[in-house]
């Protein structure tokens, strides 16, 4: 008879999150598919990560069924996601050992871990390194490996209190609860990867519908409604004004007039103006976009939002009658664009050295470049994005946005 294989039950976030305490957005989405699911598999366990089990987004019985259950948790706690922070918690309760805690190494520990081993990995924000990737990957299937033979108790409780018994799960209790998870194709990973694919192919109609999908099945995951703004936004359908307002009135469900501190909040949103502006020449919308972009670009120091503020600032030069004004706007881009080339300047260099696939930097340096009047340094990192980007509708944004700023600035 065939040995039972054994289960590794994942606990992260996904999609695109911001670390508040560095401002930085990683996609864990790359941390799970580059290191944490083939360090598992390779140490021959079966990885299921909670958003491929999920039919919503409250923590149901079948996530602490396999809380319980798993032969192994792996925790990642970067950008301190509330939802792992709860379950790690509750793993630590129920199995004295066998759970590995990993997070990005820049961002900050808000309680006391430091007695147990956390597993730290770099991270570039849309990307990871091969080199780290690679890294990681060894590593970290060395350690679970090494846990799985040892069972040496990391669960705080357990260590601090000798005399305590976990709970018991019957297996008989735990497949009641669980099913068959291989007969489970519904679920939140499946709709996100088809909606991706839907993206990548232009197809932006069908990407909106999944991302809708997506975003129903979990309301309070910023990430799908982002997506399904953005989808709905590119679709054009049934007409480009139509869209965009649609597109507005899903991405308002994120506050951007709050408090909130998310780029990609603020530049979906900021987005969503600047298309408004180019369709109605609407000087309400274009006003809007500065103030999104803006809000973006000074909270967080983010560049794809510093990128379109300054961009913006050129529109508003460009409109305005007032000499004073026109040369302030002016004044005001040329600023923001050398601020985003200092903010770029550490982050291009340890991308170059990592050989990551982050195109998003290359981008913006090359528009600034051109903002700045640099064609030739312009020219160098547009070559690079271009080597870099997959989808076509990533190259037709590129090179349109590329000829809107050579307009507006009278190159």
């Amino acid at each position: 008879m065939a040995k039972k294989q054994k289960l590794c039950f994942v606990i992260m976030g996904f999609g695109k999150k911001t670390d508040l305490s560095t401002g930085k957005t990683l996609d864990l989405d790359k941390t799970y598919k580059n290191i944490i699911k083939p360090a598992v598999e390779k140490a021959g366990l079966q990885c299921v990560r909670a958003d491929e089990i999920q039919d919503s987004g409250l923590i149901d019985n079948s996530m602490y069924a396999l809380l319980m259950y798993a032969d192994l948790v792996v925790a990642d706690i970067s950008t301190y996601n509330p939802n792992a922070i709860y379950e790690l918690g509750i793993r630590h309760a129920v199995r004295p050992y066998s759970t590995i805690i990993i997070k990005e190494q820049e961002g900050t520990i808000p309680f006391d871990l430091d007695h147990t081993r956390i597993f730290h990995y770099s991270h570039l924000g849309d990307d990871i390194g091969v080199d780290e990737a690679n890294r990681c990957k060894e590593a970290l299937c060395d350690m679970i490996e090494s846990i799985l033979h040892k069972k040496v108790i990391d669960s705080p409780l357990y260590d601090y209190i000798k005399d305590i018994e976990p709970p018991k799960l019957t297996q008989i209790e735990y497949k009641r609860i669980i099913g068959d998870l291989s007969k489970r194709e519904a679920n939140i990973f499946a709709i996100s990867e088809r909606a991706k694919h839907c993206m990548e192919d232009s197809n932006f109609i069908e990407a909106a519908a999944l991302w809708e999908k997506a975003e129903n099945l979990v309301p309070n995951e910023a990430y799908f409604t982002q997506q399904h703004a953005l989808a709905k936004y590119k679709s054009k359908h049934p007409t480009e004004i139509s869209s965009l307002s649609d597109a507005l009135r899903i991405i308002e469900k994120l506050d951007p007039d709050g408090e909130t501190n998310d780029p990609e909040t603020l530049g979906l949103t900021g987005a969503i103006y600047k298309r408004m502006w180019y369709t109605t020449s609407d000087s309400e919308c274009l006003k809007r976009a500065i103030h999104y972009y803006g809000k973006g670009f000074q909270i967080r120091r983010d560049y794809y939002n510093g990128e379109n503020y300054a961009l913006c600032l050129n529109f508003a030069a460009n409109i305005e009658n007032d000499m004073e004004e026109k040369t302030f706007y002016k004044i005001s881009a040329r600023k923001a664009r050398k601020n985003i080339l200092e903010i770029l300047a550490y982050l291009f260099d340890k991308e170059a050295e990592s050989q990551s696939t982050n195109k998003w930097p290359y981008a913006t340096l090359a528009n600034c470049f051109f903002g700045l009047g640099d064609k030739e340094n312009g020219l160098m990192y547009e070559k690079v994005y271009l080597g870099l980007v997959g989808s076509e509708w990533e190259k037709e944004t590129y090179f349109e946005s590329k000829d809107i700023l050579i307009k507006v600035i009278g190159e």
